[in-house]
């Protein structure tokens, strides 16, 4: 059975709209800061907030390629060219071509790269526990939830 939701209606309006405290603005803002937090935590492993990002994009397969990578983070092609190539500098990542489509390049963790990813979680949890401090189990699922359905709602938009 699906959820009953409210229906469709317009929650900003011209005269309820403040760009300072808008939705849009909170969720940035969060991002920015937990993307700063995790640069400051990841620090002393020799890598940045955003190559952590990547690294664990391409563990869990959800950015096999430079392509899928890009889609996810919004990076253009140049900027995801360079941070793929940092991480192959630092030999936490190799490119490999495909055996049945000679275009296509697959991104896979190295030795290192696995090494280093398996001290990774430890990191998110501590960043994600000190941003939702004073939350309850229930609103960190509420929210999560909340924060699903927007992202439904944006696929459905697009």
């Amino acid at each position: 059975m699906k959820p009953q939701h409210a229906e469709a209606e317009s929650l900003y309006t011209a005269e309820n709209y403040n760009p300072e405290d808008s939705l849009g603005r909170l969720i940035a803002d969060v991002s920015g800061r937990l993307l700063a937090a995790f640069d400051d935590e990841v620090t002393e492993l020799g890598i940045t907030g955003a190559q952590w990002v990547t690294l664990m994009r391409i563990a869990s397969g959800c950015g096999s390629t430079a392509a899928e990578l890009c889609r996810f983070s919004r990076y253009d092609t140049g900027s995801m060219t360079r941070m793929l190539d940092r991480l192959e500098e630092k030999d936490l990542i190799r490119r490999v071509r495909s055996s049945s489509d000679r275009r296509i390049i697959h991104l896979e963790l190295t030795d290192a790269g696995r090494e280093l990813h398996a001290l990774l979680p430890p990191v998110a949890i501590k960043v994600l526990n000190a941003h939702l401090k004073g939350f309850t189990r229930a609103e960190l699922d509420q929210f999560k939830d909340f924060l699903s359905r927007m992202q439904a709602n944006s696929r459905s938009a697009s």
